[in-house]
């Protein structure tokens, strides 16, 4: 299944929420999210540009399959798009043992803050993550809805981004893949001999 969303970085949130506001968009929740990303020992999953993120959302906790489409291929250093498999499972910590049991590992650990808003069929989060300053993310059903949020919002097109957190973390300098965790209150590397081979 494709993911229709787009981020713009170095976003001013209280600029943001006066446009949605203005917009008739609806805030529905802001809440931490906490998740693990698993690979196997030789980073296979990582080497086809692709993961597992296991995430607790506070009020559920979703399993997903994600790969990105056409790495750096759809202009201005973006992806052409996303493939996503996602679903809602019971118990976070049974299924991080489940993965370990069958040889995965972990890729590292990360947690931000999501402020999340709708209309209609249009979704607007505003996301906080450790050591970088917030994005906006805006998805939908189609890349031509996705569109319509931009201009609602007054946004350059030209600036929207089709990319992953890893990626943005990376343009502000930042190797998540050297952290084993990410979270507001403590970063911890990851042991060289943890990290995979080229």
């Amino acid at each position: 299944m494709r993911e229709y969303e787009v981020m713009y970085t170095d976003i001013n949130p209280v600029q943001i929420r006066k446009k949605l506001k203005a917009i008739g968009a609806k805030k529905k929740y802001k809440r931490i999210f906490k998740w693990t990303n698993f690979d196997f020992p030789d980073w296979r999953l990582h080497k086809d540009h692709s993961w597992i993120r296991l995430r607790n959302e506070g009020d559920k906790v979703t399993l997903t399959y994600k790969q990105r489409l056409g790495p750096g291929k759809g202009g201005n250093g973006n992806d052409k798009g996303m493939k996503e498999i996602s679903f809602a499972i019971d118990d976070f910590d049974m299924a991080c043992h489940f993965f370990k049991a069958i040889g995965m590992t972990v890729k590292y650990e990360v947690e931000k803050e999501r402020e999340h808003w709708v209309l209609n069929d249009l979704e607007f989060d505003i996301d906080k993550y450790p050591l970088i300053q917030p994005l906006l993310e805006i998805e939908s059903t189609s890349m031509a809805k996705v569109g319509k949020g931009i201009k609602l919002l007054g946004l350059d097109p030209e600036k929207k981004k089709i990319q992953t957190a890893y990626q943005i973390y990376l343009d502000n300098g930042i190797d998540i893949e050297k952290f084993i965790t990410i979270h507001f209150d403590k970063q911890k590397k990851r042991r060289v001999n943890e990290m995979p081979a080229s």
